[in-house]
């Protein structure tokens, strides 16, 4: 069975990738405060470099 309470009620915090918000979760209960991504998906876009756009401008 799962959590029968008020989930309104629980922590939540910012994706820092997507800006999505994240509910707390029991998986999460030991790390909470180092958790920053919502899912693998965005984890994995902020491996991905910057665009190259960014920053090249030397004309």
């Amino acid at each position: 069975m799962g959590f029968k309470g008020n989930k309104s009620a629980l922590p939540s915090k910012p994706c820092v990738a997507c800006g999505r918000d994240m509910s707390w979760r029991k998986s999460w209960a030991k790390n909470w405060g180092e958790v920053k991504y919502c899912s693998d998906a965005c984890r994995a876009k902020k491996a991905s470099p910057a665009s190259p756009a960014q920053g090249s401008n030397k004309d």
